[in-house]
């Protein structure tokens, strides 16, 4: 099971990430049996890029908006 942090999600699941959580939460992901994702903001499925996605929704199994806004 992996718990990872992005910056944004589209309801699909797909995942970027913000500074320094491209260090190793892609690999978690792809390594992970359960992958749940917290993130920032969810957006409709379309409007990630492709090239700007780190992390493809196929890994991930749940994702929930988180309410903390970091300063």
């Amino acid at each position: 099971m992996a718990f990872v942090r992005a910056q944004k999600a589209d309801k699909k699941g797909n995942l970027i990430y913000n500074k320094t959580a491209r260090n190793f939460n892609a690999d978690a992901v792809a390594a992970a049996d359960y992958v749940i994702a917290e993130v920032e903001e969810i957006v409709e499925n379309g409007e990630l890029r492709p090239e700007d996605i780190h992390s493809p929704g196929v890994y991930v199994d749940a994702i929930f908006k988180t309410n903390v806004h970091e300063k």
